[in-house]
């Protein structure tokens, strides 16, 4: 029997302000994952300055994609196919990577396809990393996803690759939105999640015991109210001479909005029944999340590897290999997705 031919897919991601290229075999071994980041040059603003973030794309991307080819050994008519992300995402950020993948695929002829970002987080779950010591079972269906990051909290029922139903979302601020706008309370430094995890491991997760909203019987997340407290709580501090206890404040504030995620992920993947719990996006790498969701002795729990959690083009390539073993072909002309949400896909 002939051996079967592996499946190469380029990936591209310029959704926010990192910039990256990887090649992805068979929808699960890594070949490259080349990231540029911009975090130092956002830092000073306290978050990502889009008009920035796009010039330093155009800048990068053309190096970026060149590496990844290079580390993968490979050339580009050794690819079967771009996946590029087509949103959600900055505009001006999107545009870069999407003009780059059709420059490209007119050039050798590849099929294109555009990728949902958060569905591409979600794909993380099923690469192999470098850093894990041995290969993991793939996520099995139906699954419940938690997608939580600086602008997204969802979840969505899988039951079949590329399948999803939103069972509920964020109704405000987003749980990574809500660590950056608390950090920033605290005068840590941008990113917030990293921040506020780092200040948090040195204090009490029950020095203070701010609200959680639970919103019973829905599947929505709130942490407007939780971010309005901790803001009334500082405030309240600073009336009063002293340093103010941001440590405590950290973990106490990180505490409730774990708390939240893992207990509304649990009741939602019992009642839909599902066998398993993927969680994914930036916010996944918290730690004490991490711990949480591993912790529970409910569900089988995947999580990517820390490398893999964070925008990165690996996700967006194991994503646009099961487009593409299905027979989806994008034509050239389509364009970004800021807003797009993620929805079931109708194969």
């Amino acid at each position: 029997m002939a051996a079967k031919t592996p499946v190469r897919i380029l990936g591209l991601e310029t959704s926010c302000d990192e910039t990256a290229a990887a090649v992805v075999e068979d929808g699960g071994k890594i070949l490259s994952n080349v990231i540029a980041t911009q975090a130092d040059l956002h830092a000073k603003y306290g978050g990502v300055f889009p008009e920035m973030a796009s010039r330093q794309h155009i800048r990068t991307i053309h190096a970026v994609v060149e590496q990844a080819l290079q580390q993968a050994h490979l050339a580009l008519e050794n690819i079967d196919a771009i996946a590029v992300t087509q949103g959600p995402g900055l505009p001006g950020s999107l545009v870069v990577g999407v003009n780059y993948a059709k420059g490209l695929a007119l050039a050798s002829g590849l099929p294109l396809l555009g990728i949902n970002h958060l569905e591409a987080h979600i794909y993380s779950a099923w690469l192999a990393s470098p850093e894990q010591d041995s290969v993991l079972p793939e996520p099995q269906f139906p699954l419940l996803a938690l997608l939580v990051s600086g602008g997204h909290t969802e979840l969505d029922l899988m039951t079949d690759h590329l399948t999803y139903r939103q069972l509920g979302a964020t109704r405000d601020d987003a749980a990574g939105e809500a660590f950056d706008k608390v950090a920033r309370l605290l005068h840590l430094p941008y990113p917030g999640g990293p921040s506020i995890q780092k200040a948090a491991s040195d204090g009490n997760p029950q020095a203070y015991r701010f609200p959680r909203a639970r919103l019973e019987g829905e599947w929505d997340f709130s942490f407007s109210g939780l971010k309005t407290a901790v803001l009334r709580m500082v405030r309240q501090i600073e009336q009063t001479p002293g340093r103010l206890p941001v440590e405590d404040l950290a973990a106490s504030f990180q505490t409730a909005v774990v708390d939240v995620l893992v207990s509304k992920t649990i009741l939602a993947a019992q009642k839909c029944q599902a066998r398993e719990i993927l969680v994914a996006g930036g916010v996944s790498a918290n730690r004490a999340l991490r711990e949480a969701f591993v912790s529970q002795k409910s569900f089988p729990v995947h999580i990517p590897p820390l490398s893999l959690c964070t925008d990165n083009a690996a996700m967006v390539a194991c994503a646009g290999y099961y487009h593409f073993i299905n027979g989806r072909r994008d034509t050239l002309d389509f364009d970004v997705k800021p807003n797009w949400r993620l929805v079931k896909t109708e194969l």
